[in-house]
């Protein structure tokens, strides 16, 4: 029985792969294609992560498609709110009838003589085999089977309730609780303010502080002008505001660290008070964008804890108790459940195991491609989005240029697109210069970026809309070719 063949295959149906997929049906008609997802619900980490207050750190004009007005009051969204958005864009494109759900891709080996992928997918706990001319991995850049829980010492002893933001229980229960979240990040200043508002009391362990600060949730201008002008000018305004607008405050971050460091902490203790020790525990040591900033939307972390209903703590763990945790400083904090909101653990290719002709590809030694293809690997390319920015400004870029190269295969009748690097001067740089944990923990096995363009991840829009939206696909790097077909492909033909 012969293998189902689409044109491209996605792998993920979150908010990259419906994007993904809505390119495809507007840039490139008539190609087929099938979405592959592991889980059974479209949404991605919108579906995945349940926990309390679960939301964007972005803002939706951004974080949104470009296709798709945002429409809703709140620019910083809920979880539940963005999952409705996804799932909307895939009902009204007709894509979910393309998702092949339950579809966990373990393979993917190309064929230079066929021209294809072959992806192996494991369904039901058996091996299911489709081939595809060009993949497209739109699965994010985390493992969806669990987060980062770090080796705590006396763990064992602790009576209470143990839990990571990824695997969420569906029955805790803790109003009324004590409750410690471990960590500083977004996921930490997310959790706090909504746990403390029925739990007895929230306190945020943090080895280190991390840059918070605060937005409103509502866009008051981008309402307004929703108000007057018509739904996709408004949108593709506020939109193009907030690009540049996050670009400036990035740049001005690089240039004058020390400035923006200062207008950051300023505002924590003009909303924490004049008594507040913000320089322990709200000033980091590292300069702005070194690590991405946490957002509190309408202060609400800051909120809490002047209403003392949420505190934080600047320590080290030294054990946990049976009823807590005992810090380095001798310091005892008690507590019913115990957040480890450490991280997540990232993810290269998909977790796929990714082969040409039969030689299994090392990611780590492999060149990236405008931050999408990778040095020898022909007709595959990944979304993925920007560190210092929203995801999905990245990913729509991305998916664009993946359907002008697709268009140019057609036009010119070539069969495969590789990326080729025979520049000796090259030199190879971490996939990502961010300091932190979760992303050092995994950059060994990411591939690398070269010093000069296009190997180089600028991280930048303005660059990369030049880059992926307006440059010449055939700039001498990204070689086109038609391998020839195989004897017995050919007697089909000749046959047919």
């Amino acid at each position: 029985m012969a293998m189902e063949h689409f044109d491209v295959g996605i792998v993920g149906a979150g908010l990259s792969g419906i994007g993904a997929a809505y390119h495809l049906k507007t840039d490139c008609p008539g190609r087929t294609f099938a979405i592959f997802e592991g889980r059974d619900a479209i949404g991605g980490t919108w579906d995945l992560f349940r926990y309390p207050g679960i939301r964007s750190d972005s803002d939706m004009y951004t974080l949104g498609y470009a296709f798709k007005p945002w429409t809703e009051a709140k620019a910083i969204a809920d979880g539940p709110s963005i999952l409705k958005y996804v799932r909307e864009t895939a009902r009204e494109n007709g894509i979910e009838k393309a998702i092949r759900f339950g579809h966990k891709i373990r393979r993917a080996d190309w064929s230079t003589a066929d021209a294809v992928w072959t992806v192996e997918a494991e369904v039901a706990g058996k091996s299911v085999r489709y081939t595809c001319n060009f993949l497209f991995l739109c699965g994010g850049y985390y493992s969806y089977d669990g987060g980062y829980t770090p080796d705590y010492p006396g763990v064992s002893d602790f009576k209470g309730r143990l839990v990571h933001p990824q695997q969420w229980p569906a029955d805790l229960d803790y109003a009324g609780k004590s409750v410690v979240v471990i960590g500083s990040g977004a996921t930490a200043v997310t959790l706090v303010p909504e746990m403390a508002r029925t739990a007895a009391h929230v306190t945020m362990l943090q080895r280190s502080p991390t840059y918070v600060v605060s937005r409103p949730a509502e866009d008051k201008m981008a309402n307004t002008l929703r108000k007057w002008l018509p739904g996709m000018l408004a949108y593709n305004l506020i939109r193009a505001r907030n690009v540049l607008g996050g670009m400036y405050f990035f740049n001005l971050a690089r240039k004058r660290p020390e400035q923006v460091k200062a207008g950051i902490i300023k505002m924590v203790q003009d909303e924490l008070g004049p008594d507040y020790d913000v320089a322990t525990h709200f000033t980091p040591t590292y300069n702005p964008w070194d690590q991405r900033l946490c957002l509190v939307p309408d202060a609400d972390m800051f909120k809490e804890i002047k209403a003392g209903r949420a505190s934080v703590v600047t320590d080290h763990i030294d054990t946990f108790t049976n009823d807590g945790i005992r810090l380095k400083s001798g310091r005892e904090l008690k507590a019913d459940i115990i957040v480890s909101a450490t991280g997540l653990v990232l993810e290269v290719w998909n977790g796929i195991d990714v082969s040409v002709d039969g030689r299994h590809i090392d990611a780590a030694s492999t060149l990236s491609y405008k931050g999408m293809m990778y040095e020898g690997v022909p007709n595959l390319a990944s979304a993925f989005g920007y560190t210092n920015a929203s995801w999905t400004l990245k990913c729509d870029l991305t998916c664009e240029y993946v359907c002008r190269l697709l268009n140019h295969l057609k036009k010119t009748g070539a069969r495969q697109a590789v990326p080729v690097n025979d520049d000796p001067n090259i030199e190879f740089e971490p996939w990502l210069d961010f300091s932190s944990g979760y992303v050092q923990r995994a950059m060994a096995k990411f591939p690398k970026q070269g010093t000069k363009v296009p190997w180089k991840l600028d991280q930048n829009y303005a660059k990369d809309l030049m880059s992926l939206r307006y440059s010449k696909l055939e700039d001498g790097v990204l070689r086109f070719s038609s391998p020839s077909v195989k004897a017995s492909e050919k007697s089909s033909q000749i046959a047919a």
